[in-house]
């Protein structure tokens, strides 16, 4: 079988034409065929342990490891910063030197200063000095800005002449403007070094890897990888299900880790970047049993071409410096769009805490008054990348007969139920205090799969029992409501299909998430909640 993309031929060199992406629902049907043939014994349930990793990938587990910056948005910022720097030079000159001398504020200083802000951003991505690994320098940096900066102004010089603009700018004004802004921007890119370099030290630009394939292909990408200049990638180890003499115990000086069914646990115990194949194009049957394991993590996943066999079209590839590699599996949500999620959650999450804040006070009320206990208490739930998070939630049953880790279903007519907990259950008020987890704590979000809790079950299966690729949900953060709950998938789970659905649905929204998404989300949910079907 040959994966999505991948064409064999009958001559030495492989062609990729086109690298459509794996869709979640070839992921997984294949896996559920996968577990389908192997089948339970006697018929009892398939139960995963977590497992244990070796000493080598424990060591590298247990390194203390910070949270990564993304050099996307890093870059952006010193865009941002970059303009309005510039914008503010030229203002403050105006300001001081040229007004005081006028009858009023002229309109066109002010367009000369923001189109030569504009200008000098678009010359300096020209002259790529927005790179990440550009800012750790300082003489090709200074040099290329210098230039470009030059640039724009022999630019707008060259266009004042022609629009017969020559009388209208003040020559000493646009002169102390190109210096100050110069070393304004010198400045910057001082301070600018030493963050990134600081950053750099403390690895948060670092994208950590492993490596699949732990043989001479291995040793070549990792040598290609290492021999780049300023590269971000921090290799890690590798992993090989091989035991004979084709898998090394240590690859170009890379200790080997464990084995392919390790990396998911590794991946939990450990911030993980990327995953990259070394493995050859023709053995496109082992790399695919190998994604049925591995697309369920949070991390982007590509399988290098660093080989002189392979040709490919531009929209066919990715580089790691100047190691070509395919594109198989991208983190969702990273970059911009994290940061405009985080910032929709916790803005408008605030804004609905205050509005909510008279109902939460008398949810908090009847909750005392009708049975003894604490109003809030907290559930284990999983979280982002399965890590296991606390969620706040009103107090539903009574006090002695509280279930933090959700061991047993809340059933019609439960009596462990109270009487103000049966109507904010069906209601979903029981769920405001996750308002809590959003904006305070930043482990919820408003809108995303719900958080199931840790010992959900289906009859006597865990949830990841009952439906592969399960973990799959967590490769983004949970959230207060979702697609899933909208499209009325919500409330018990007593059949196979509603936790299929929910995790269908929650797949559906990871892959096509979008802010307007979100916003429609957010507009159902009360209608939802309305309904009322299925929560007890």
């Amino acid at each position: 079988m040959v994966p999505p993309g991948l064409s064999p031929h009958d001559g030495t060199t492989t062609e990729i034409l086109a690298v459509e992406p794996i869709d979640v629902r070839t992921m997984m049907n294949a896996a559920a065929a996968g577990s389908a043939t192997m089948g339970a014994v006697d018929g009892a349930p398939r139960v995963e342990r977590r497992k244990r990793l070796t000493p080598a990938a424990l060591a590298v587990a247990n390194e203390k490891v910070r949270k990564a910056y993304s050099t996307v948005v890093i870059s952006g910022v010193v865009r941002i910063v970059d303009f309005l720097l510039l914008t503010a030079v030229g203002l403050a000159l105006y300001l001081a030197y040229v007004l005081p001398g006028t009858s009023g504020f002229s309109w066109q200083y002010a367009a000369a200063i923001i189109g030569v802000a504009a200008c000098a951003v678009v010359s300096f991505q020209a002259a790529e000095i927005y790179d990440v690994q550009i800012f750790r320098g300082q003489l090709r940096q200074m040099t290329r800005m210098a230039s470009s900066w030059a640039f724009v102004f022999l630019l707008f010089i060259g266009a004042s002449f022609f629009a017969k603009l020559g009388d209208t700018i003040s020559r000493v004004w646009l002169s102390a403007f190109f210096f100050v802004g110069l070393a304004s921007l010198f400045a910057e890119r001082v301070v600018l070094r030493a963050l990134v370099r600081r950053w750099a030290r403390e690895g948060r630009l670092d994208r950590r890897t492993i490596i699949v394939g732990s043989d001479q292909n291995g040793e070549n990408l990792i040598r290609a990888l290492k021999a780049q200049d300023d590269s971000d990638i921090q290799i890690l180890g590798v992993f090989d299900d091989r035991n004979d003499s084709r898998a090394l115990d240590t690859c170009a000086g890379q200790p080997k880790l464990g084995k392919i069914d390790d990396i998911v646990e590794f991946a939990r115990r450990t911030r993980i970047d990327l995953v990259l194949f070394a493995l050859p194009i023709s053995a496109e049957t082992r790399i695919l049993d190998m994604l049925k394991k591995l697309w369920v993590l949070p991390v982007d996943i590509r399988l290098s071409a660093h080989t002189n066999k392979l040709r490919f079209r531009p929209r066919s590839y990715s580089y790691l410096g100047k190691v070509p590699t395919l594109d198989v599996f991208e983190q969702p949500i990273t970059d911009w769009d994290m940061v405009l999620k985080s910032a929709f959650d916790r803005i408008v999450g605030a804004i609905i805490l205050i509005l909510l804040a008279p109902v939460m006070a008398i949810v908090a009320l009847a909750i005392k008054l009708d049975s003894p206990g604490p109003v809030l208490f907290l559930q284990k739930r999983y979280g982002f990348n399965n890590e296991r998070i606390d969620v706040f939630k009103f107090r539903s049953l009574f006090h002695d007969q509280a279930d933090p880790l959700a061991s047993k279903v809340v059933t019609k007519g439960d009596k462990r139920v109270t009487r103000v907990g049966r109507f904010i259950r069906k209601s979903s008020l029981d769920e405001l205090p996750q308002l809590f987890n959003v904006v305070f704590k930043g482990n919820l979000s408003l809108v995303g799969p719900r958080p199931h809790a840790v010992q959900g079950k289906l009859q006597s299966r865990l949830f990841d029992e009952a439906v592969d690729g399960y973990f799959a949900r967590h490769r983004v953060k949970p959230g207060i409501t979702g697609w899933a709950q909208i499209n009325g998938w919500r409330g018990e789970v007593d059949t196979d299909e509603k936790i299929q659905k929910r995790v269908e649905f929650d797949l559906y929204y990871i892959e096509n998430w979008s802010v307007l998404f979100d916003l429609y989300i957010l507009f159902k949910t009360p209608f939802a909640l309305i309904k009322g079907e299925n929560a007890y």
